[in-house]
């Protein structure tokens, strides 16, 4: 949480460095923008798993997405994107010959739902007022809450850490109209997180833990409808 704290600041202290060098004066655009997004959810993952080892694999997912957007000024925006999504987990190629199982089995972990609200500060480039096509960049801080974990029933159960992590942005809003515009959205998050695996009903009830550090590293690639006012 502490580096939660101290990203946000450091956004916050860039953005209000770069509204300092604008045009306090400029007037000429809208302060809110909201958007409704699909958005596909696409894993980069890998892991270090103990005991078993092997790798993972996460399913890739698509998921409605909303977002607001306020404008410090033409250019300097803040972004807070909302979305949660759910992804089956296994992993791949773990050796269970400890237990009488084959060495490259993949073992069902269920599945977990991931809350990942994501702030970023963006720059808005503003070819002119009437310009079709307005692009942007971004960075920013993300937080993951992973919940609603269900088992597969071949583990006892899977735990998952809570994390934050980095997060890169880069797009294009299409004006419509004044008000309305078709937005295309490319989001990487640098996103990992601590597993434990209770595999006790494996070893006939007896403690067995797998920690794993898991990389999920997402691409979020979204198309939407925005309303700016």
């Amino acid at each position: 949480m502490k580096k939660v704290i101290l990203s946000l600041v450091a956004i916050l202290s860039i953005s209000t460095s770069i509204i300092a060098q604008e045009n306090s004066n400029n007037t000429d655009y809208k302060k809110w923008q909201v958007r409704l997004r699909g958005v596909g959810v696409i894993p980069n993952e890998s892991a270090n798993i103990g005991i078993i080892g092997g790798g993972v694999d996460i399913s890739t997912t698509f998921i409605p997405e909303l977002d607001f957007t306020y404008f410090f000024t033409k250019n300097i925006a803040a972004e807070l994107i909302l979305g949660t999504s759910k992804h089956n987990v296994k992993t791949t190629g773990s050796n269970l010959t400890a237990v009488g199982l084959p060495p490259s089995v993949d073992v069902d972990l269920g599945s977990v739902m991931l809350l990942p609200p994501t702030l970023t500060a963006q720059y808005h480039f503003f070819p002119s007022q009437d310009a079709f096509a307005k692009p942007y960049v971004g960075a920013g801080i993300n937080y993951t809450i992973f919940y609603n974990v269900k088992s597969s029933g071949v583990v006892n159960g899977v735990e998952y850490k809570n994390k934050a992590s980095f997060a890169l942005q880069a797009g294009s809003d299409f004006n419509l109209n004044d008000d309305i515009f078709i937005n295309v959205d490319i989001k990487y998050l640098f996103l990992k997180t601590d597993v434990t695996v209770d595999a006790s009903n494996l070893v006939g009830g007896n403690t067995l833990d797998i920690p794993a550090e898991v990389k999920i590293n997402p691409l979020l690639i979204g198309v939407g409808v925005g309303y700016r006012f």
